[in-house]
């Protein structure tokens, strides 16, 4: 008995360009984001909004459990603060991401002012992870990812499932690709992270 199963496609956010007919300020932005929870919503340096539709089960189980080993790690180190998919931070460049999952050292996160921290803070993580599912375009991800470099990222991680690959961006270093590993280690910024990957793949 032969099934025709769906092919995974990979989707193109939907980019809408607002100005000059309309800036959004931090704060209208910050709204608009709560008012369409069901979406992931970031801006880039043009302004432009980028929307794309939630991920699927299975690669929101994946990334649960990256957020998880992080979180471990976190709470035992105590020198900083982790964030998961959700928190949305405006890098130096004016645009607002929203990284799979994301690490700050405490004092710069405690050196920003309350108020700004319930938004989308004024702060570049010092390490993110991205986590490509079936659907995202690798491209996209990687321009991405190196946006946070120039930003002021000091190690980013693209998990590329789709190629069982990981691209390892740090400043002024070439992209490392490692194909099919069982770990990546955080070291030397996050002391004594490991992540397990067999549980991602």
């Amino acid at each position: 008995m032969t099934t025709n199963l769906p092919v995974a496609t990979e989707i193109i956010p939907v980019v809408l360009q607002l100005q000059p007919a309309i800036a959004l300020t931090e704060d209208q932005f910050y709204e608009f984001c709560q008012l369409n929870r069901d979406f992931r919503i970031e801006r880039n340096p043009a302004g432009e909004l980028v929307i794309m539709p939630p991920t699927g089960s299975e690669t929101d189980e994946r990334n649960f459990d990256v957020i998880v080993q992080l979180g471990i790690w976190v709470k035992q180190d105590g020198t900083g603060v982790g964030f998961g998919s959700s928190g949305g931070f405006t890098l130096p460049n004016g645009a607002v991401r929203s990284p799979d999952a994301a690490w700050i050292k405490r004092d710069r996160w405690e050196a920003i002012p309350a108020e700004l921290r319930k938004k989308f803070a004024p702060i570049c993580p010092e390490f993110v992870i991205e986590l490509r599912s079936e659907s995202d375009n690798l491209r996209i991800l990687q321009d991405k990812m190196q946006e946070y470099i120039d930003n002021g990222t000091k190690l980013g991680w693209l998990i590329d499932r789709k190629q069982r690959r990981v691209f390892i961006y740090r400043p002024n270093i070439a992209v490392e690709v490692l194909d099919n590993p069982k770990t990546l280690y955080g070291e030397p910024l996050l002391l004594g992270f490991v992540l397990d990957l067999s549980q991602v793949w």
